[in-house]
């Protein structure tokens, strides 16, 4: 009988106890649909166009914390091309604003990832509130 409660607790801890640490912040990108969902607290709160790498160029797979973050940033290796909002996640990649919105939706960076300014300002201003450890970039086909 002892041995039937303390599995009964084991289960009872491992289904409904705490929760394994969470993002409170997730942008999930799908290279396939050039899309960008974005949750806060497990509830999706955003579904936006992106742009990925065009061919010859590639998006990193994989998932990814922040790692800097500029309201400014122009391009060191791309014409200082203007890359408002950046939320770098591996290396020079990184997620941001684009002045060239008519290529939303579509593959058409150097590997980063684009969005609408305003939709990269939004995003932006969540990473800020939450923090960049809470947050977490996942990037799939």
């Amino acid at each position: 009988m002892r041995i039937v409660a303390m599995l009964f607790v084991f289960f009872a801890c491992v289904f409904y106890g705490p929760k394994a640490a969470e993002a409170a912040v997730e942008a999930r990108i799908n290279i396939s649909t050039q899309h960008m969902q974005v949750f806060v607290d497990g509830v999706q709160q955003y579904d936006w166009r992106v742009s990925t790498a065009r061919r010859g160029y590639i998006t990193p797979r994989g998932v990814y914390r922040p790692q800097e973050m500029y309201k400014k940033y122009y391009s060191h290796k791309y014409h200082n091309s203007p890359m408002p909002h950046s939320i770098f996640f591996a290396g020079g990649y990184a997620v941001h604003g684009t002045v060239e919105t008519r290529n939303l939706g579509k593959p058409a960076s150097h590997g980063c990832i684009r969005l609408d300014p305003r939709d990269a300002e939004a995003l932006y201003s969540l990473v800020m509130q939450h923090g960049k450890a809470n947050t977490r970039i996942l990037i799939q086909q």
